[in-house]
């Protein structure tokens, strides 16, 4: 039987796969989602705060945002405080685009827990909080050790 964490990358992929075909009009990928959402919420964001807060590596970052550039829906400002950092604002076509990629994001979510009842949303939900409360933590927290089992 294939371990909760497989079964959690098949819906984030399946979730990927969906997204791009449900936004390909639009030219954003599935991956881009996160980009859009922080940077709408966040404007000016720097692109190690950006790494931090979608927990991806700097440098797919760089590549996404380089995309998202090319497309239009971002642009990067130097830091005026601090030269060698780069801000990252959205464009209005970002903004434009937002409220189809919520509708995109709200869609998946109903399909995959339509038979769900309110209960099982409830304790779904909590669990969800808990683990990812203990992820983040993990991948937050310097262990003296280096060692994951002791969080």
């Amino acid at each position: 039987m294939p371990s909760f964490m497989r079964k959690i990358h098949i819906i984030g992929r399946c979730a990927m796969i969906y997204r791009a075909q449900q936004l390909k009009e639009t030219g954003l990928s599935g991956v881009h989602l996160s980009y859009i959402l922080t940077l709408c919420r966040h404007p000016g964001m720097s692109q190690e705060q950006i790494a931090r807060h979608i927990y991806i590596n700097k440098s797919n970052v760089t590549r996404h945002l380089a995309q998202l550039q090319q497309n239009g829906f971002v642009e990067r400002k130097q830091n005026e405080n601090d030269r060698r950092e780069q801000l990252v604002y959205p464009t209005q076509k970002a903004y434009d685009v937002l409220p189809e990629v919520t509708a995109v994001i709200r869609n998946w979510n109903s399909y995959l827990t339509e038979d769900f009842s309110d209960e099982e949303m409830e304790q779904f939900n909590a669990m969800l909080d808990r683990i990812t409360r203990r992820a983040t933590c993990a991948v937050n927290k310097e262990f003296e050790d280096g060692d994951l089992h002791g969080a």
